[in-house]
């Protein structure tokens, strides 16, 4: 488990930057950056340490190596102290997640639940499957709410991303971002071997042309065929409506990836924090 997930004085899965001075080894091998300290700051390798990045001398390895930025300037020094809250630090390029205040979450959807926090027609929702941490729709970090990236069709499965930190559930979100998402679908067989193509070049829709990034087939048995289909668009049952438009209804569909995070072994109704270097990679596809 990565150190966002370790228990420290500030409660569960909260990040420990409770300070001292037993490790500050000063400057390294000489050089200093032109850096102010925060005041009150805390050390910024105990900042990379609390963010699951590795352990405290490793961080101050990485800090020596010239492979640390904050607020985009390189960092060599042990002793800097910064805001984990405000200022926005990278590890070879990748932002780390930070601030103390923001969960990350992947969650696998199980069918006949409704991609929301609540339901005034007493329907299964998100929340039911979060416990203390789906308490009233908030999250369990500040009492912050927890947002759902994007939707899932109430018949359909897998991999969503419930997090409190808003623009990036924004940029997610937002087509414009063209984060890629990949799904696996039964479908009726045998599927003809021309069908990657068609989808790639776009299926024309009431409300628009769709385009697939990716698609195969992944197993066909008499009848029935099981496939992979990568898009990056998130129009409402969008996945549906293309395999149907083509011949090949969806009588089951389960989404696998969002963007760099993969939905793995994690059970229908379970969730986990990403890890640092997951939110790294989804902080780099929407450019933040």
């Amino acid at each position: 488990m990565s150190a966002r997930g370790r228990n420290g004085p500030h409660g569960p899965g909260r990040p420990d930057f409770d300070d001292d001075d037993d490790d500050d080894w000063g400057d390294f091998g000489g050089e200093r950056d032109d850096l102010t300290d925060v005041p009150d700051g805390v050390r910024l390798q105990k900042v990379l340490a609390a963010a699951g990045v590795g352990s405290r001398r490793h961080c101050e390895e990485l800090i020596g190596a010239g492979r640390v930025e904050v607020d985009g300037q390189t960092v060599r020094r042990f002793g800097a102290r910064v805001d984990p809250e405000r200022q926005v630090i990278r590890v070879d390029g990748k932002r780390i997640p930070s601030r103390q205040d923001v969960v990350y979450l992947a969650f696998n959807k199980p069918a006949k639940v409704l991609t929301a926090m609540s339901d005034d027609r007493g329907r299964r929702t998100i929340t039911d499957f979060l416990g203390d941490r789906g308490a009233a729709g908030t999250g369990s970090a500040g009492g912050e709410r927890l947002f759902h990236v994007g939707r899932l069709d109430y018949d359909t499965e897998g991999l969503m991303l419930l997090t409190n930190d808003g623009e990036l559930a924004h940029r997610l979100a937002h087509p414009s971002y063209e984060v890629a998402k990949t799904y696996l679908a039964d479908v009726p067989g045998p599927v003809p071997r021309d069908l990657g193509r068609r989808l790639a070049t776009g299926i024309e829709l009431e409300d628009g042309v769709a385009v697939a990034d990716r698609f195969r087939v992944l197993e066909q048995a008499g009848s029935r065929a099981l496939v992979e289909i990568t898009l990056h668009e998130g129009r409402k049952h969008i996945v549906r409506r293309m395999l149907a438009e083509v011949g090949h209804p969806v009588s089951r569909l389960v989404r696998t990836t969002v963007g760099p995070v993969k939905l793995g072994n994690l059970r229908p109704g379970a969730t986990r924090d990403l890890t640092t270097k997951e939110i790294g990679e989804l902080y780099a596809a929407v450019g933040l």
